[in-house]
């Protein structure tokens, strides 16, 4: 069978799904005790009460009927009232009911107006309201008879007591189980917490506790998280090292093209060998700062996101380049981020989007859960099929992007994808509807 459809209906949370786990079987187990035990031996019970009682208003209904005036009949009634402990009214006072009454929450009081029913069809009514017991109104030869005695006698008393007892001790232990619960998925939700936060460049204070399943995947998660701090920590040592080494022997190679003698025939051979030293240092500047993670440095920040993309955008502006901001909220709209990571991933967004392009637009659109900035141009864009390409480092998709307006290495869209990975965010590439060419949609978690 099918039960995919149970899946949009059942809890997605630990919490919820534990609380069923607790719920639904105290439920069922009440359920069960409900149907068996109240309903067929209280219905048994009563039944039996019911059955034993009649016999006795059989006999007082005979001994009125037998009578053959009014006046013996109430006589008779009178020996019988204090015989049997009943109250017998003959004739009985006041209008007679049409129909029986019983209250809502009366269960077995249908069972006894059954069994009253079934054995003494000719009751006019039945009344099992009265303050506790059961008043009959039948009529006989001499007149309308009232019988009335305490329900006691027909039913058990308080049935409703076994059920209140059985819910009221169901919702104290699931009320306890919950609290023990909630302390087991505490640890489990600070956990998510320590490990959402790593995902985003953050460090949050973690303790492994709880139980020991818990504190090994806790300590599990600190172990990897030293590991990568570490692996990161000697990578930039190592980038250290090795900007300090390649940057000497360039020294020294433009130092050396500087003192060639400048004569004719080497000249051209000395300028050209110079703009190759040149790029070289601005290719080696470029790899150590996408290596260094800068786009992951600093401390994360809570803030309105829109005066930082504002100031991007009138800088872009102050540089001579057509951008602007197209559509933003009025009201404030913070983000936990990095602001000068954040910063330097628009600014590359921007930049290429004028580099390739006439004319750039920047979009602000909050989400539920997430932020979206989207830059736009109207260059030639990137085909579908390319755009995960573009976003590997010292990437030029030359067929695609016209390099007639600069040169770069290949670094600008692998920065921001980066930086948006180090927010727990992502980079997605697509087609500005509105401009025609490439839409750069930076995409942040709220």
């Amino acid at each position: 069978m099918n039960f995919v459809w149970l899946k949009h209906i059942l809890p997605r949370g630990l919490y919820g799904r534990a609380a069923l786990i607790l719920v639904l079987p105290v439920i069922t187990i009440q359920l069960v005790v409900s149907v068996v035990f109240i309903q067929r031996h209280f219905e048994r019970v009563t039944e039996q009460m019911t059955g034993s009682m009649l016999r006795e208003i059989v006999l007082v209904i005979e001994r009125a009927d037998s009578a053959p005036d009014l006046a013996s009949a109430q006589k008779q009634m009178g020996a019988l009232e204090e015989a049997l402990d009943l109250r017998l009214d003959l004739p009985a006072p006041g209008p007679v009911p049409t129909g029986d009454a019983r209250k809502f929450a009366d269960f077995t009081g249908v069972t006894v107006m059954k069994t009253l029913r079934e054995g003494l069809p000719e009751l006019r009514a039945i009344d099992l309201t009265n303050g506790g017991s059961v008043q009959l109104w039948t009529v006989t030869q001499n007149g309308w008879l009232s019988i009335r005695f305490p329900r006691g006698w027909v039913s058990a008393s308080n049935p409703h007591q076994l059920l209140v007892l059985m819910v009221f001790v169901s919702v104290l232990m699931t009320v306890i189980a919950y609290l023990f619960l909630r302390n087991q998925l505490r640890p489990i939700q600070r956990l998510a917490r320590a490990a959402e936060a790593f995902g985003k460049g953050q460090i949050l204070s973690y303790r492994p506790t709880g139980a020991l399943e818990v504190r090994a995947a806790g300590r599990a998660f600190i172990e990897m998280r030293d590991r990568i701090e570490r692996q990161i920590e000697q990578r930039r040592m190592m980038l250290s090292g090795i900007s300090h080494d390649l940057r000497t022997p360039l020294t020294r190679l433009r130092l050396g093209l500087s003192m060639l003698p400048e004569d004719e025939e080497t000249r051209d051979e000395v300028r050209a060998m110079e703009r190759d030293v040149t790029d070289m240092g601005k290719l080696i500047d470029a790899f150590l700062s996408f290596s260094r993670e800068e786009a992951v440095s600093g401390e994360a920040e809570r803030i309105d996101i829109g005066p930082l993309v504002t100031q991007v955008v009138g800088d872009a502006q102050r540089a001579g380049h057509k951008v602007s901001l197209v559509d933003a909220p009025g009201e404030p709209v913070e983000v936990t981020v990095r602001p000068d990571a954040l910063r330097r991933a628009l600014e590359n967004l921007i930049g290429n989007a004028v580099r390739y392009g006439s004319l750039a637009e920047v979009t602000l659109a909050p989400r539920a859960r997430s932020l979206r900035i989207v830059v736009e141009d109207d260059g030639p864009g990137i085909p579908p099929d390319r755009r995960e390409e573009a976003l590997r480092p010292f990437t030029r998709l030359d067929p695609a992007r016209n390099q007639d307006r600069g040169q770069g290495v290949g670094l600008g869209l692998a920065i921001s994808a980066d930086i948006a990975r180090g927010h727990g965010g992502s980079l997605q590439l697509g087609e500005s509807t509105r401009l025609g060419g490439l839409a750069a949609e930076l995409i942040l978690p709220l």
